[in-house]
């Protein structure tokens, strides 16, 4: 893992007592408000941290200057904290989910010139999957229609809740606004029936055993995406500051798009999650797509949310248009980019297949017990196949989802065999039509290459 870049030329990180844009002739305090074990906003967070590249560019910005930076990072469970500390005036630059972000946006507007804008996206999915619904196990649940009159855990305000709200239609259940750690401790407990929630929670229990999936945010086919706030007296103070942030940011994202498998243990080894969950979000073909630039299509799904945050009384009037600043971002890396084909892809050979990994909507990894990075597969059945010529255990798996595309575990996956023969993955149980096979049962259906 690369180390933080530390000396006394670098800024130093600071305790969180530090008052947020706090400057002398020579010194600035930055404070950034993160979310660790969010880990669709590492680029701007977690990574970012521990690679160390906004200290290494404010060192190198000094040496410019004269000045000296220091950088204060204060980690949170999610983005309403970070909100009120930007509203005290004691966070600069925070990272957070969409409804968090227009939360902030429209509770900062009362503060005039002295709110906040969004200036930049960590990562996004086209279709929502960021955000999904899990149950225990021995859930006899198959859809949120089954959740009538139970007991749901969610972060109120937070995108994993947007989400539910959206997708439970007219079902009627209990949200318990709780953080997303003592939601999936409830869950547990069975105090709770159900959990909604944002990355990397769902995949984190399913993954643990603790859980399974309900309910994939894919289904909504609406974009869901983390971001970067700023306070506007901190970016008109202080623009050479937002601008080295937001080349580290640039920074963090290349190295995850070019090494994502060290990307992930970094990310793993700073929070304390499964490299095999941050892989599943943050690897290629992953979950999250990271990307800086504000496309057209996520600046149309915030504008879409604002009404259906009014709605559920969430926030106030906000224009969006208003509230996202891209200038700076185009001031400090460039014209962006409405494509949103996730750059991070697998390639490789398939060994069992004998084919080039080439189609992203198909291709999967297995990672087998022993060997250090996961090989690729054509498509699921292709893995399956791998699997059974390799006849090694099975670390961990990803496949995609056969009609979202949302990257899941194959262990946990519901596979159905279609009339060509091909064995087709589904996140949810609601998801798979026909007879549905467990992992083993596909493994054998699949037979060797």
């Amino acid at each position: 893992m690369l180390k933080r870049i530390l000396g006394a030329a670098l800024v130093a990180v600071a305790s969180t007592s530090c008052v947020a844009g706090a400057a002398s002739d020579d010194e600035v305090t930055v404070v950034v408000g993160y979310q660790s074990k969010t880990i669709n906003t590492v680029t701007a967070g977690t990574l970012l941290r521990e690679l160390g590249h906004f200290e290494r560019r404010l060192a190198e910005l000094g040496r410019r200057t004269g000045k000296r930076y220091e950088v204060t990072w204060q980690d949170y469970d999610t983005g309403a904290p970070i909100t009120a500390q930007m509203l005290a005036g004691k966070v600069d630059i925070g990272s957070m989910g969409d409804y968090p972000m227009l939360i902030n946006g429209s509770r900062a507007q009362k503060l005039g010139d002295d709110g906040t804008r969004m200036v930049s996206v960590t990562g996004y999915n086209a279709r929502g999957a960021l955000n999904m619904v899990v149950v225990s196990p021995d859930s006899t649940a198959t859809t949120l229609a089954d959740l009538a009159g139970k007991k749901v855990s969610a972060s109120v305000g937070s995108a994993g809740h947007g989400t539910l709200v959206r997708a439970l239609g007219g079902t009627q259940v209990t949200v318990e606004n709780q953080q997303p750690s003592v939601g999936a401790s409830a869950l547990q407990a069975g105090n709770v029936q159900a959990l909604a929630q944002f990355v990397a929670w769902p995949g984190q229990l399913v993954f643990a055993k603790q859980a399974k999936l309900l309910y994939d945010g894919a289904e909504l086919n609406l974009p869901t995406l983390h971001g970067v706030v700023v306070r506007n007296r901190f970016a008109r103070e202080r623009p050479e500051v937002l601008s080295e942030f937001l080349r580290a940011q640039q920074d963090a994202t290349a190295h995850l798009h070019a090494k994502p498998l060290d990307a992930a243990h970094v990310v793993a080894k700073a929070t304390g999650l499964p490299v095999e969950v941050v892989y599943l979000y943050n690897g290629p073909n992953g979950i999250s797509t990271f990307d800086l630039s504000l496309k057209p299509v996520l600046r149309d799904a915030l504008r879409q949310d604002v009404p259906f945050l009014k709605s559920i009384g969430n926030i106030e009037e906000l224009d969006v248009d208003r509230f996202i600043d891209d200038g700076p971002l185009k001031a400090a890396v460039g014209e962006g980019t409405a494509d949103t084909v996730n750059p991070a892809r697998i390639t490789g050979r398939d060994s069992a297949c004998q084919v080039d990994v080439a189609d992203p909507a198909t291709a999967s990894e297995v990672w087998f017990e022993g060997e250090e990075a996961p090989r690729p597969a054509a498509d699921p059945t292709c893995l399956l196949k791998l699997v059974n010529q390799v006849g090694k255990a099975v670390r961990v798996a990803y496949v995609p989802d056969a009609v979202t595309g949302t990257r899941w575990f194959a262990d946990h996956a519901f596979w159905v065999r279609d009339d060509d023969g091909a064995l087709r993955p589904h996140t949810t149980r609601a998801g798979a039509r026909g007879d549905v096979l467990d992992f083993t049962q596909a493994l054998a259906a699949a037979g060797a290459p």
